[in-house]
């Protein structure tokens, strides 16, 4: 019997892709809201019209929020779709889809290392609010690359309850052929496919298990944004 690595060997280019997408580039986007002294952003962050700094990080503040409500919206398309794939089976469909998350995460990771950098700008200069912003990055990275491996995993299935193909068989008559899956069971086979699982089960854990930490951590980095927005505001 192949250790759990070898089968685990499954095509996994589409999600690869959306992992990837969460350290990307690209370009593109959504009009910004600005405020009535800034310019709205169109693809790209632009420079505020106005000299007030506390106006300029209130509305790059902003910005951010929309652009982690997209990163939600984008999960939750992903979320669905991948359940309607583990019904359908239409590779296609679970394909295009996709594509389209991998181009919206890259967007968004793209916006937001630009909202960072105008946090440095000397109109601005909120270095502390910079690292934030890098903070949510590297935890968004962190949550996109495991929730692919969520669904690679899934896709696999236990080993034990993989279904078995018969494309390797011997066919001599019809309806009647020779299968290579067949063989003596014993307690070396049982035991390591026993240890086959469990490698599964973990992997499956640690990941789950992986995605709740980086939520938690976006979140707490979520509330000192709001927290900030708030002291703005108030001012």
């Amino acid at each position: 019997m192949e250790d759990f690595e070898k089968k685990l060997k499954i095509t996994t280019s589409e999600l690869e892709e959306i992992a990837a997408a969460a350290a990307g580039g690209g370009g593109g986007g959504e009009n910004g809201g600005g405020t009535a002294t800034s310019v709205p952003i169109e693809g790209e962050v632009s420079k505020p019209r106005t000299t007030d700094a506390a106006a300029i990080t209130l509305h790059l503040l902003r910005k951010f929020l929309a652009i982690q409500q997209r990163r939600a919206l984008a999960y939750a398309s992903l979320r669905s779709g991948f359940s309607e794939y583990m019904v359908s089976g239409v590779e296609s469909t679970y394909q295009q889809l996709c594509n389209e998350i991998t181009g919206e995460f890259t967007d968004c990771s793209t916006q937001v290392r630009e909202l960072e950098s105008q946090f440095l700008k000397p109109y601005c200069f909120r270095e502390d609010l910079a690292c934030l912003l890098r903070a949510v990055q590297e935890q968004e990275k962190k949550k996109l690359q495991l929730t692919a491996m969520i669904q690679v995993l899934k896709k696999a299935g236990r080993p034990s309850e993989r279904i078995i193909t018969h494309e390797h068989c011997r066919f001599d008559k019809p309806m009647r052929h020779e299968c290579v899956h067949l063989h003596e069971i014993t307690d070396a086979a049982g035991t390591e496919e026993a240890e086959a699982d469990a490698g599964y089960d973990n992997a499956l854990k640690e990941a789950i298990k992986g995605v709740q930490d980086a939520v938690t951590s976006i979140n707490d980095h979520l509330e000192e944004v709001r927290y900030e927005i708030a002291a703005l505001e108030a001012d």
